[in-house]
């Protein structure tokens, strides 16, 4: 698979194809590469790679917590790995707009979870699940891939309690692939691939506990 390091400046697609098996996957992510399906309606869809330039980073001392946020961190209940099926499903429905999480994928980062590399954290409204994200924990280093809610400030409450959880656990990296206007307004901050790769080469370089 090609190295980000050696595409153009500000092209975020770097390869096509390959698979998803575990050690494709911990093999890309390492490298700085992501996948996503070309066409996400089909069941089945060539891979895309990508390693945006400039990509979306979440320093962990710089989560901006609203007053609003914080009165929702005390109206849910947060749990971690406890409902990771419930989660990927939930950030896969059909119906939701911009959805590229095929069953190809919900097999794929299962088995992740399965193998202890991939996480979720999940916000409760009492016994109901209203909020969520997962990803893959590799070393120091946390790959975000999605989060869903169905309530207010849910996804975000999970954001939250993950970050905790990071900084709790001596994480150092914790990726969001693009950096949008509404991750922006949670600290998120673009940086350009180059920086990007050192800081992924340092967290990954002493893989720690991934639990």
């Amino acid at each position: 698979m090609p190295s980000p390091a050696d595409a153009r400046t500000g092209v975020d697609l770097v390869a096509l194809g390959a698979d998803l098996e575990p050690g494709t996957l911990l093999s890309a992510y390492c490298g700085g590469l992501f996948p996503m399906p070309v066409d996400p309606v089909r069941k089945r869809s060539k891979l895309a790679w990508y390693s945006p330039d400039p990509r979306g980073v979440l320093p962990l001392d710089e989560l901006k917590v609203s007053k609003s946020l914080r009165r929702s961190s005390r109206r849910y209940r947060t749990t971690r790995n406890q409902a990771f099926d419930q989660v990927i499903a939930a950030c896969a429905e059909p119906n939701r707009d911009g959805r590229w999480i095929t069953p190809e994928f919900v097999r794929a980062y299962s088995r992740m979870f399965e193998l202890g590399w991939a996480h979720s954290v999940e916000a409760w409204d009492g016994d109901r699940l209203v909020g969520g994200l997962y990803g893959l924990r590799i070393g120091h280093f946390f790959a975000g891939e999605a989060m869903f809610h169905t309530a207010t400030d849910a996804s975000k409450v999970a954001l939250v309690k993950l970050v905790e959880w990071l900084r709790a656990t001596g994480a150092r990296l914790l990726d969001v692939q693009w950096a949008t206007p509404h991750l922006a307004s949670l600290g998120v901050v673009a940086v350009p691939r180059t920086d990007y790769l050192q800081l992924l080469k340092s967290a990954t370089a002493e893989l720690g506990e991934n639990d």
